[in-house]
């Protein structure tokens, strides 16, 4: 019985520490992560404005570049930035993505069109609100600045609830953030484009078709991916595409599986425990004292990493330095709203500024609700065990929390620095109210929610 015991704690622990323990960590960082942003982003704002900090501008455009043979790459500081750090936290979005498209809330028709159906709706009306309001003017390029939802910045006003909340609503918002994410790079792609250079798109077809023969032959070192994953960012950055489309293209073709499947794995879990044969607290207070033990454990922690996949493993390392560093850092770097000679009156009024708030505040929770209910309402999708109507509603008005992904489509879509403070302004006041909309709205709906059940009681 001893062994089999063993073996049932093992299996439990790692089941816990494998697939339990991941999932709460995501939520912990992503709330965590809100905070470091939010920090940044008032950093980035006192810098900005107070003229005994008039670096700001100066630091973030400074030019850094370097020489490969006779060709010179040059670009500003926060092009780096914006170009380079952000093609990671594209690629970590790109795992996050096909996760959920193996094995998480996107894995099935039935699981998938549910969220799916409110990110749609999320994009589509505040781009049409947006549109409205700006149509025929300077700033109508920015139609899809009001469409995309902070992940992090909205886990984290979720995260004041603690387990008041279904945890079902957590993972809607999180699946349908992640599908508008993809959203927004397809339309980057798509509608950001400038010019195509064919001989660079070219040349990174042909470095995409080999990633996709690396994929087919199994190979999983790791180093492989990030050479291959660097060239091919050299190359969409040279083909005119954003950059940051690298990092969903390689994302792609991480492999999702590891070398054992589950029945092998479980098989040497139990051969390595079989070398633990001794009496009942006799084994030794350290492993060091018996070969075999120290052999058994040394092989059970290779068939951990035979299991585990390169996609588990590299979202695993990334995600902090993506969260608590990439994302703080360009929210240092571009949330900084100059706020001199701003006619606060006349910056309110402006179509740019009413088209991004009314997106944000009224065309995400519009466009959610309406498209989660009609995905219901036609039998396509089910809504979530757990959840209510009233839930929906409140968690799509955290969708309107667009700030990283609204500042970085802002930065492509205008050049001129009054639209940017235009367009800054609008996202820190459409995410703020969507947020504080939210809390008030959920946390009513909780209380009335409660006073209800004790009433029933």
């Amino acid at each position: 019985m001893k062994p089999l015991q063993n073996f049932r704690s093992a299996i439990h622990g790692l089941f816990s520490d494998q697939i339990i323990k991941p999932t709460q960590r995501f939520f912990k960082k992503e709330a965590a992560s809100s905070l470091l942003l939010l920090a940044a982003s008032l950093i980035a704002l006192v810098w900005a404005n107070f003229s005994v900090f008039a670096s700001y501008h100066h630091i973030w455009h400074t030019e850094i570049g370097f020489i490969i043979g006779g060709s010179t790459i040059s670009k500003s500081l926060i092009h780096w930035i914006n170009d380079g750090l952000m093609a990671l936290f594209f690629f970590t979005v790109g795992l996050e993505i096909k996760r959920e498209l193996l094995v998480g809330e996107l894995s099935t028709p039935k699981k998938a069109l549910f969220p799916v159906f409110a990110a749609i709706g999320g994009m589509a009306v505040p781009g049409i609100i947006f549109a409205a309001i700006n149509y025929n003017t300077p700033s109508a390029g920015g139609w899809a600045i009001p469409m995309a939802t902070d992940i992090a910045f909205a886990m984290g006003a979720m995260a004041i609830f603690g387990t008041k909340l279904p945890m079902g609503l957590r993972v809607f918002l999180a699946a349908f953030a992640i599908a508008d994410d993809l959203g927004a790079v397809l339309i980057i792609a798509l509608f950001y484009t400038k010019e195509i250079v064919v001989y660079n798109l070219v040349l990174c077809g042909i470095l995409i078709l080999i990633l996709g023969i690396v994929n087919f032959l199994w190979i999983r070192w790791t180093i492989v991916y990030a050479v291959l994953g660097i060239l091919i960012w050299i190359a969409v950055l040279g083909s005119g595409l954003h950059p940051t489309v690298a990092g969903i293209i390689v994302s792609m073709f991480i492999p999702a599986q590891g070398k054992y499947d589950t029945d092998l794995f479980v098989q040497k879990v139990k051969e390595r425990l079989n070398a633990f044969q001794c009496a009942e607290n006799s084994c030794g207070f350290s492993i060091l004292l018996n070969s075999d033990h120290l052999n058994a454990v040394q092989s059970l922690e290779h068939d951990c990493h035979n299991i585990e996949t390169p996609l588990q493993r590299i979202l695993h390392v990334l995600h902090p330095w993506v969260a608590f560093l990439i994302l703080p850092i360009f929210a240092l770097g571009n949330a900084g709203l100059t706020f001199h000679d701003l006619n606060f009156s006349e910056t309110i009024r402006h179509p740019l500024t009413m088209g991004i708030i009314l997106g944000l505040f009224l065309g995400k929770p519009i466009g959610i609700t309406l498209f989660s209910y009609l995905s219901v309402k036609l039998k396509i999708a089910d809504l979530p065990q757990g959840i209510a109507w009233p839930h929906i509603i409140g968690v799509s008005m955290f969708g309107g929390i667009g700030f990283t992904m609204s500042l970085f489509v802002s930065g492509l879509s205008f050049t001129a620095p009054e639209l940017i403070n235009y367009s800054k302004l609008a996202i820190l006041i459409g995410s703020v109210i969507s947020a504080a909309a939210g809390i008030i709205f959920l946390f009513t709906y909780s209380y009335m929610s409660s006073q209800k059940n004790l009433t029933d009681s």
